[in-house]
């Protein structure tokens, strides 16, 4: 059976449960919530998290990332979940002077419709950021992270707030720096021009033949990049430093360059119209962006750049 809502623009909705079973149902239903639990013992934190919530700050409406969570008296089985979604819908048409100020509004309501004594907010995201560069006076429209942390608790609900932000930013290594300084000094050769380098990965895939072994997929990255290790004593950061800095890529280098180590390893082993993929993200260092190339081609069509090459050296 269906039965009648209210009419909304001219249509009326309709419902497969009458509103006064509705109202049957929560008069006789038990809050289960609230029932006693079968091993009484208190909760320090118990919520939501990973919520996504909606905020009108004087940037605009922008996106963080919620956590709410209370603390659970022993004598109560759970929270009352769907009153956290509530207070949050309750604040979405609001502006706030900050982030922290919604998360002060927030904590207040959500205090009031727990049973728990302490509520804790915690919100994380990005404002934007329109800035001059130094130099050249371009306008770059980057981002901040902001967050706060808003805590209510006792009988009083004191109310702690912390307000937190960060930027990017970029470092220089000052040991390998002076080790590069002073050998470069003794064996009278200049240093080469500094550029910014950055953390990247990258890999390659060889799909659909059983005669690929990971050593030679290793290899072939070995052979293209300039692969860094987590134990590094200063000879061997200042070696992995001057080569990269000798020999520097883009992305778009580091993909060509273990193509062509694939052509190498691979043009005589495995079918022409074995697919490849490769894949390079470059974390960039000061770029608040990454950088990310592909290339998803055939053993073959690497074979014919590397032919093609090889005629136009000898031209």
């Amino acid at each position: 059976m269906v039965y009648g809502g209210k009419a909304e623009g001219g249509i009326l909705k309709k419902y497969l449960i009458a509103p006064e079973q509705h109202k049957m149902a929560l008069e006789k239903g038990q809050d289960v919530p609230n029932q006693r639990p079968f091993f009484p013992i208190k909760l320090t934190q118990v919520g939501i998290t990973n919520k996504k919530v909606w905020v009108r700050l004087p940037y605009g409406m922008l996106e963080f990332n919620c956590t709410i969570t209370v603390d659970l008296p022993s004598e109560r089985r759970g929270i009352h979940m769907s009153r956290m979604e509530e207070a949050i819908s309750s604040l979405y048409e609001k502006e706030f002077e900050d982030i922290a100020c919604y998360g002060i509004a927030l904590a207040r309501i959500v205090v009031d419709e727990q049973e728990g004594s302490t509520v804790l907010i915690q919100l994380s995201g990005s404002v934007p950021a329109a800035t001059l560069t130094k130099v050249s006076g371009r306008r770059s429209i980057d981002r901040i992270e902001i967050g706060a942390d808003v805590q209510i608790s006792g009988k009083e609900y004191a109310i702690n707030t912390k307000r937190y932000a960060a930027v990017y930013h970029i470092t220089a290594c000052p040991c390998t720096q002076v080790y590069a300084e002073n050998l470069f000094t003794n064996l009278n050769q200049p240093l080469p021009t500094i550029t910014h380098s950055q953390r990247s990965r990258t890999g390659l895939g060889i799909n659909g033949s059983a005669d690929i072994e990971y050593d030679q997929i290793i290899s072939c990255l070995q052979r293209g990049l300039h692969v860094t290790q987590d134990l590094l004593k200063r000879p061997d950061e200042a070696e992995i430093v001057l080569q990269a800095h000798s020999t520097p890529q883009f992305a778009e280098d580091a993909v060509r360059a273990v193509a062509r180590e694939v052509g190498v390893q691979f043009g005589s082993k495995i079918p022409a119209d074995t697919e490849i993929e490769i894949e390079s993200l470059s974390y960039e260092s000061i770029h608040i962006h990454d950088v990310i190339c592909r290339l998803k081609t055939t053993l073959g069509e690497i074979m014919e750049v590397m032919a093609e090459e090889e005629c136009n050296v000898g031209i």
